[in-house]
């Protein structure tokens, strides 16, 4: 039977996941693909304590795979030696191009964009496979790398759509719009802050990060009701989604957001914005409402949704319906398999 070790990223490790509140998604997978392989490894920089987070797969042990996986760019050159080194194949993956983000955070020309795209180039042409999470990510790795069609692969991100689904409206005093992601630049949440104000909301954004503080200074400055729960264990979230009126992603650029497809699927009306990884998601009109990063333009699709119970009803279904047809794990697991099999043939 085939095997896979997964190496995580540089410095990352289970109790790191744990500690993000994730480690229970970013584990399902892996739970479904040891019940068909021989074995699943993962490869962590948490030493001991990694070891105790999944006493029933294997941790630190790679002869007995024939297939080595990364988890993300960053540090996926550790893997592929590890693969060479040992004879195995070796499959790339990664949720987003570590490229585009260095570019639009440091700009195309800097230090940090050139590393990373000679970091892509080194991993990528070397890889048996590359995986990714959208048709405009591979459409880069071929035409950027030069990499075979046929060796670069589409394998969307997953959402358990069984944890994740529509619960009984709420029944709150104020409507309840909610974030989840980093409070963080990329993430734009302080246009969202803004789009608040003027409106009879409460603004509930979970996550942690640098603009926590003025977050919560701007709110006050602008009399926004705003709640900051930080980081919740993934568990928590479908409860924290089934308590909120709608979804809103006001990110300025995204890889292939799963916190948005978790909240399509427990059946809440989305806003996202119209750029790389959310326009892709989003039929607007039909599973959610597209529109620009401004605070202004924010606030207008958030009103639109307010306005209308009965267009947040249509799209929470339909956007249900999308990601159980699309993203769920039962759908995703297969491909995964797939991948391995084929390396292992």
């Amino acid at each position: 039977m085939a095997g896979l070790t997964l190496f995580f990223c540089r410095r990352g490790s289970l109790q790191g996941w744990n500690s993000d509140g994730f480690l229970e998604r970013e584990l399902a997978l892996y739970r479904i693909l040891a019940a068909s392989l021989e074995r699943v490894t993962f490869v962590t920089y948490g030493f001991e304590g990694d070891e105790a987070l999944v006493s029933d797969l294997h941790p630190l042990f790679v002869h007995g795979s024939t297939v080595v996986k990364s988890n993300q760019v960053e540090g996926a050159d550790v893997p592929l030696r590890a693969a060479r080194r040992w004879g195995k194949k070796f499959v790339a993956r990664c949720g987003y191009l570590l490229s585009h983000f260095s570019e639009r955070r440091y700009g195309p020309g800097s230090p940090q964009a050139e590393r990373a795209r000679a970091l892509e180039r080194q991993v990528f042409t070397k890889a048996d496979r590359v995986v990714v999470t959208t048709d405009e990510m591979r459409r880069v790795v071929v035409e950027r790398y030069g990499v075979p069609e046929e060796r670069a692969r589409v394998i969307p991100n997953y959402v358990d759509t069984e944890a994740f689904r529509p619960r009984a409206a709420p029944a709150n005093d104020l409507p309840r719009v909610c974030f989840v992601g980093r409070l963080d630049d990329q993430k734009n949440p302080l246009a969202l802050v803004e789009a608040a104000s003027g409106l009879d909301v409460e603004l509930v954004l979970v996550g942690a990060g640098r603009l926590r503080g003025e977050l919560e200074r701007r709110a006050a400055e602008l009399g926004v009701r705003l709640s900051l729960p930080g980081r919740l264990p993934h568990g928590e979230l479908p409860e924290l989604l089934a308590t909120c009126d709608l979804f809103v992603l006001p990110s300025h650029y995204e890889g292939h957001p799963k916190t948005l497809l978790e909240a399509m699927a427990a059946g809440l009306p989305v806003v996202g914005t119209d750029v790389e990884g959310i326009r892709k998601l989003l039929r607007p009109g039909e599973t959610g409402l597209v529109t620009g990063t401004s605070a202004p333009e924010l606030r207008e699709a958030i009103r639109e949704l307010l306005d209308s119970p009965a267009l947040r009803e249509r799209l929470g279904r339909a956007a249900r319906e999308f990601v159980v047809e699309s993203y769920s794990l039962a759908k995703i697991a297969p491909l995964e398999l797939g991948i391995v099999r084929e390396l292992s043939a």
